[in-house]
């Protein structure tokens, strides 16, 4: 042993008491301590000590969670494409006809993510996103150019939704492998965030323009996302699952910054991968894990109780519901209102995710939109089935909705898609995701095509009455089944679902 390890370790005898045990140890007294242990660990010591000093740089990750929720956008422009061109269209296509028109973009969205959930394995998030772009602009193409068509607007809506339904899983999956754990809450939410501005932007736009017009411009949309989103790089997770560790390194490097030391968690995410690998299991016998198990039923039941809220019925209603609060406002400002309570709704999600967790926010949600449906139902009771006076309680359903909007985008509007993104096994994620988007795009489907048949068989009132039980069981489903995810890893996630202690 040569006599510069004799004299240090001398020295780290006088320094460091007790049988060696450091009190506090900072960076200066651990680096002495760890030069002996490289060779061991496989860890260098500036990885270790760097990575206690610093912390990776936000700005990266925010802009990749900004430019690929463009996506978003573009779909919320889908789903809030049919409010403000209502009035134009429907007296030349008819009631059941342009009922179709708007339903139909769901079951796009329903078609496309199981191939897209292929797709991400096979060429990778990035690419498969940007070959979105071209398409989606052409399906608004078909839209703008339709000149009253039937047929023309069918086939748009529904390239439209596939698109838009695509997005719904790729934007969720890329920014949940992109994002460190500590704002990994905070970028998943942006994909709601971003939707809802769409809807907003359109709601905006649609008031003071054209069908032809409103339609191009959100055509422009999908372009404008492919040039930004071409200089986003591909996660660090794909790579690493195939087999392209430089490539890794440098993705990883350009969202964590130049000053970070990246080969801690690249490890970590190494050896998640190598854990997933090694356990040699075929594609359906991961499906049969119990921590594969627990996942779809978790991301299904999320989907389940979101679109099944009532949120579509409780939006359909709004203009109604301004109007009978004594409100004089135009049904264009009406939804553009809740527009604007959506966005800032979804916003302060955004700022509260990482700190309150999402089973907290679920519960609130589920459990505030239960109560304001079923007042909801009780005001179209009392004015449809009995003879009682409500202009008196105009205020009722008019807070009522405000409320449900406000605790729904808090909530169960962006928190069911980041926990997809957040749940399943690398071998499993892209076929899992994809099942529990069709689930959501089939919801959505049923719910917008059948709602005004279900309101007129049994009643307004029953209709509401129904979204409130269904809306207090998803309370139930997310105080006893639903995980907290806040601040945890892919692997601690996948122990605690699968029932084994977290990893420390």
């Amino acid at each position: 042993m040569n006599e510069y390890v004799q004299e240090r370790r001398k020295l780290a005898g006088h320094h460091v008491p007790t049988y060696g045990a450091v009190v506090d140890p900072t960076a200066d007294d651990l680096e002495p301590l760890l030069e002996d242990m490289d060779a061991k660990v496989g860890i260098s010591t500036q990885t270790l000590v760097s990575n206690q000093e610093q912390k990776g740089a936000k700005l990266p990750q925010y802009a990749a969670a900004v430019s690929v929720t463009l996506g978003a956008f573009a779909l919320g422009n889908v789903l809030a494409w049919t409010s403000p061109t209502e009035v134009e269209l429907v007296p030349h296509l008819g009631v059941t006809s342009w009922a179709w028109v708007g339903a139909i973009m769901a079951l796009g969205a329903a078609a496309a993510v199981i191939p897209i959930g292929y797709l991400i394995d096979k060429v990778g998030r990035k690419y498969t996103m940007l070959g979105l772009a071209l398409p989606f602009a052409g399906g608004w193409a078909f839209i703008a150019w339709a000149d009253r068509s039937e047929a023309l607007y069918m086939v748009g809506r529904f390239i439209t939704g596939m698109m838009g339904g695509a997005f719904s899983l790729t934007a969720p999956v890329y920014t949940s492998e992109i994002s460190e754990k500590e704002i990994r809450g905070s970028l998943g939410s942006y994909f709601q965030l971003m939707l809802t501005i769409g809807i907003l932007f359109v709601y905006a736009v649609g008031s003071e323009t054209s069908v032809f017009v409103l339609s191009v411009i959100c055509g422009v949309v999908p372009l404008v996302f492919g040039a930004i989103f071409w200089f986003m790089p591909e996660t660090p997770l794909y790579y690493l699952q195939k087999g392209e560790k430089d490539k890794a390194q440098a993705s990883l490097q350009w969202f964590r910054g130049r000053n970070y030391d990246v080969a801690a968690e690249l490890q970590e995410m190494q050896a998640t991968v190598d854990e997933a690998a090694a356990q040699k299991l075929s594609f359906l016998e991961a499906f049969r894990t119990t921590e594969a198990k627990k996942s779809l039923m978790i991301a299904f039941g999320l989907m389940f109780f979101q679109q099944l809220s009532g949120v579509n019925a409780v939006i359909f209603y709004t203009t109604n519901i301004f109007r009978d609060a004594g409100s004089d406002l135009k049904p264009s400002l009406a939804t553009i209102i809740v527009g604007v309570i959506q966005v800032v709704a979804t916003f302060i999600s955004t700022l509260v995710v990482d700190r309150l967790g999402r089973r907290i926010l679920l519960l609130i949600s589920d459990f505030v939109m239960a109560i304001c449906a079923l007042l909801l139902g009780v005001y179209f009771y009392l004015k449809t089935e009995t003879d009682t006076d409500v202009n008196s309680l105009g205020w009722l359903p008019l807070t009522s909705v405000c409320v449900f909007i406000i605790v729904f985008s808090l909530g169960y509007g962006p928190i069911p898609w980041m926990m997809v993104g957040e749940l399943f096994a690398p071998q499993i994620k892209g076929f899992a995701s994809s099942l529990s988007c069709v689930l959501n795009w089939i919801l959505a489907f049923l719910v917008t095509r059948f709602y005004s048949d279900l309101k007129d068989e049994f009643g307004t009132h029953t209709t509401f009455w129904i979204f409130a039980v269904i809306s207090a069981i998803g309370t139930v489903f997310v105080f006893f089944i639903v995980p907290e995810t806040k601040g945890k890893t892919l692997d601690e996630i996948q122990k605690e679902l699968g029932g084994s202690a977290s990893a420390p």
